[in-house]
């Protein structure tokens, strides 16, 4: 469960639903647009909660070099629930900021506890083909679509899409594999943050079995869509990301 909120809980991201404001018909301008407004740095920790309890720390880092970004989270628990999850967790998205947002290029999910786990996803944009790469086994998966996003840069997307729909779908690649989900936006409402309080849009997955993972996001909006709040409820567990502490350059 934890695991699914480190890899699929931080969602969502822009789709091909997505279209790039108009004057940006010009690649060139339009990246143009993308690097002067995007920031450099960003440092954000969140507090990881098991229903309600303490679990650990989420730290994200995001840097940026041109139109390439790259982004890291690491997680650690700590306190009586450490033996829930011995170790940390680190993922890793790496790519490219275009008009319509992020575009990874290769994502991978490593533990310290289980280094023959590591996952590594390479996404062919040409091809619109993922390789996969774990325990040893290689193999490939088609049918990439455009707008798609890995399990790390689909929470920052937010920040990056030219526009933030209503409801739309959602292709998300993993360490080993390759999912469609479908969300919708409500109200947040107010959320206390280390930068103040802060309105919120919220991102709820439309579930379609009574067994599926719940999945909600919020954004602030006055801050860019940062991410501040992220919850999976499955099988009767709670897990939850809150925001506290966050520092943006650029």
């Amino acid at each position: 469960m934890l695991k699914h909120l480190l890899l699929t809980a931080s969602l969502l991201a822009a789709t091909s639903a997505y279209a790039a404001p108009q004057g940006d018909s010009d690649p060139l301008r339009a990246n143009t647009r993308v690097e002067s407004t995007a920031p450099q740095r960003m440092n954000l920790v969140y507090d990881l909660y098991r229903n309600g309890q303490k679990l650990g720390q989420v730290t994200d880092t995001f840097t940026r070099t041109g139109s390439q970004y790259k982004l890291v989270s690491e997680t650690r628990a700590n306190g009586p629930l450490k033996l829930l999850w011995p170790g940390s967790i680190r993922l890793e998205s790496v790519g490219a900021i275009t008009a319509q947002g992020l575009r990874p290029t290769q994502f991978q999910h490593a533990r310290s506890d289980a280094p023959n786990k590591l996952a590594t996803a390479r996404l062919d944009w040409d091809t619109h083909r993922i390789a996969y790469q774990y325990k040893g086994e290689s193999w490939q998966v088609n049918d990439l679509k455009s707008g798609a996003q890995d399990q790390l840069s689909q929470l920052y997307q937010f920040m990056f899409a030219p526009s933030l729909p209503a409801d739309y779908g959602l292709q998300v690649v993993s360490g080993r594999k390759l999912n469609d989900y479908r969300y919708a936006r409500g109200d947040g409402g107010a959320i206390e943050t280390p930068l103040g309080t802060l309105a919120t849009q919220q991102y709820q997955r439309l579930t379609r079995q009574p067994d599926d993972k719940a999945i909600t996001v919020w954004v602030a909006p006055a801050r860019g869509n940062l991410p501040v709040r992220i919850r999976v409820v499955e099988d009767g567990v709670t897990l939850e990301q809150r925001l506290v502490r966050a520092n943006v350059d650029g």
